[in-house]
């Protein structure tokens, strides 16, 4: 039998849980078929985030998010510094964007080898921005809770605390150890940055369909992260490798929990869920859904 205690703080994380995935978006790839599976499996209320692929550039990118916005959606595009050329076209797109009702974006670096125009990296894309005087009411920019393969962690503390007076918010990389994301997200403050941090993680995978994407040429930075850190790869292929809801499941505990049981911890660390859905996206909806339903309150009521 539980303690008072214990089930205090059982309920204390099932809560957490509930808030975290009622305040889910989902990433998609704009591909030759997402505007069609997103209109036939994605209600309106779940905010969208459009990737970059180095194939197709912003372009693609850009006329994805236009049709989703005119279908209802709160989409979110990524804007790369290192595709953009000048100030003239930061305000081209800033521009167009406006146009399209979007008030939202999520600014990145990029993985371009090398520069199109002046913009090495997302800081200087977000200083141009604002110079443009952009209509954005929310601009993510990446975390990255485990650090970076090829770039210090001093370097990516120094680069997310200069990005933060722009931003209103911070979306992490893929971590599958919830202790070091929390732990991470709840550091920030010290180094300087009092945003709030949405965590990113992979949705229901198809496997195969991962391998094919994770293989091919001219990825957006939501699929790279496969090939530039192939040690990952066991987690989606051995069967149990990964599962969605465990991590969100720990995710809610870890950011609930503050060493003892009583779910007392500083639970406000973690604003919501943000899905690479690697267009699997009648799966994910489907376990969205599921969580729903087995959560306190059920359904989705937004």
């Amino acid at each position: 039998m539980s303690t008072p205690s214990e089930a205090t703080g059982t309920r204390g994380r099932r809560a957490r849980l509930a808030d975290l995935v009622r305040n889910i978006s989902y990433e998609v790839m704009p591909f030759a078929g997402t505007e069609q599976a997103v209109r036939e499996t994605v209600p309106t209320e779940v905010p969208l985030t459009v990737t970059v692929t180095e194939a197709k550039g912003i372009e693609r990118t850009l006329e994805v998010t236009e049709r989703l916005r005119g279908h209802g959606y709160d989409v979110t595009p990524h804007l790369p510094a290192r595709q953009f050329v000048d100030d003239g076209h930061v305000a081209d797109v800033v521009d167009r964007l406006d146009r399209a009702g979007v008030r939202s974006v999520f600014v990145i670096g990029g993985d371009a080898p090398t520069p199109a125009g002046a913009f090495k990296d997302a800081h200087a894309l977000l200083e141009a921005m604002a110079t443009a005087g952009h209509p954005f009411t929310e601009v993510g920019i990446g975390g990255y809770p485990e650090g970076h393969a090829t770039i210090p962690t001093d370097a990516l503390d120094l680069a997310l605390k200069q990005k933060a007076p722009r931003a209103t918010r911070v979306l992490t990389q893929i971590c599958f150890d919830a202790d070091t994301t929390v732990s991470w997200a709840r550091g920030l403050a010290d180094k300087g940055v009092d945003l709030p941090v949405r965590v990113g993680m992979p949705g229901p995978v198809n496997r195969k369909k991962l391998m094919r994407i994770s293989a091919g040429i001219g990825l957006g930075q939501s699929a790279r992260f496969l090939r530039k850190q192939q040690n990952m790869l066991w987690r989606f292929l051995l069967p149990g490798g990964y599962d969605p809801t465990r991590l969100a499941k720990r995710l809610a505990r870890a950011a609930s929990d503050d060493g003892g049981s009583d779910g007392t911890g500083d639970s406000d660390v973690l604003t919501g869920l943000h899905v690479f859905t690697f267009n699997e996206l009648a799966g994910t909806e489907s376990w969205r859904q599921r969580m729903l339903a087995s959560l306190p309150g059920g359904r989705d009521h937004r």
